[in-house]
């Protein structure tokens, strides 16, 4: 059996019907930033950006408030000490 013998019918993994949740996904603010930058010019861009957490939504400029780090060579540096402040796990949907 080929692969052009095989249906495909809607996405490969199921979606969710509920609702939308409140928030960008830290992976999407990163990706808009270019390395490496200041804190204060993060703070500048995206600082009221509401990101997701595993505590609900946050604005990025509040998260950052809570760092000590000042500058960020890289993306992964970036995302590492927002998930240190925000930690890591599940984001809670409306349904929850």
């Amino acid at each position: 059996m080929s692969d052009t013998d095989e249906e495909t019918e809607g996405p490969a993994v199921p979606l969710g019907e509920g609702e939308p949740v409140e928030g960008a996904p830290l992976a999407r603010v990163a990706s808009r930033l270019h390395y490496a930058i200041a804190k204060s010019d993060v703070v500048r861009r995206e600082g009221d950006t509401v990101v997701r957490t595993p505590d609900g939504p946050r604005e990025l400029a509040a998260v950052l408030e809570e760092t000590d780090e000042v500058y960020f060579d890289t993306r992964r540096a970036f995302e590492a000490a927002v998930r240190d402040v925000i930690g890591t796990g599940p984001i809670p949907t409306a349904e929850e």
